[in-house]
């Protein structure tokens, strides 16, 4: 019990070492690449995010989606990357090769869809070496380079959003 509160210091105490240096550059690049970082405990539809890349014109084979589960229950192995707590450890250290493959692509957009303030989804998106990324967390605006305010539960306002402001900033691709 009191190992796990220091593992989570040393990775909030980590986390803000690493948001501190961030630098955020945003150039006109297309998106050709979506990764997407959910909490599985609060949206569990794939689905939507296969819409939104098929919205955005990003191929089907260009979209990932990692799902992260606060509890220790196993959930359906449909998702391509389910973690835990147990697959972060200290001072941000990932321990799952596959998690760690995916912060390590450097996706077009990523999306950090999810509300809930667990230090293991902030760190991945905060370790993703995504080039711009998406969010409707509040809590850190550091976290993300477009914060998109909406509930969970309208994914139809968000997918129109994000479609307005990649549109704007001139990163989405004329479908031929």
């Amino acid at each position: 019990m009191i190992l796990k509160g220091f593992k989570e210091k040393s990775n909030k105490k980590y986390l803000n070492k690493m948001l501190s240096k961030r630098k955020v550059y945003v150039d006109d690049s297309k998106v050709g690449s979506l990764g997407v970082i959910i909490n599985i405990d609060e949206l569990d539809d794939f689905e939507l995010f296969r819409d939104l890349a098929t919205h955005l014109n990003v191929r089907p084979n260009k979209l990932k989606v990692i799902a992260f589960s606060p509890s220790k229950t196993e959930k359906p192995n449909f998702w391509e990357l389910c973690f835990n707590q147990k697959d972060i450890g200290w001072s941000g250290a990932i321990k799952n090769i596959e998690l760690q493959a995916f912060l390590d692509k450097p996706f077009d957009v990523l999306i950090s869809y999810y509300t809930s303030s667990e230090i293991e989804l902030k760190l991945l998106t905060g370790l993703s070496k995504a080039k711009f990324k998406i969010g409707i967390l509040q809590t850190d605006p550091r976290l993300n380079d477009l914060i998109i305010k909406t509930n969970l539960d309208e994914f139809k306002v968000f997918k129109n959003e994000v479609f307005k402001y990649l549109t704007i900033l001139n990163k989405i691709k004329d479908e031929q």
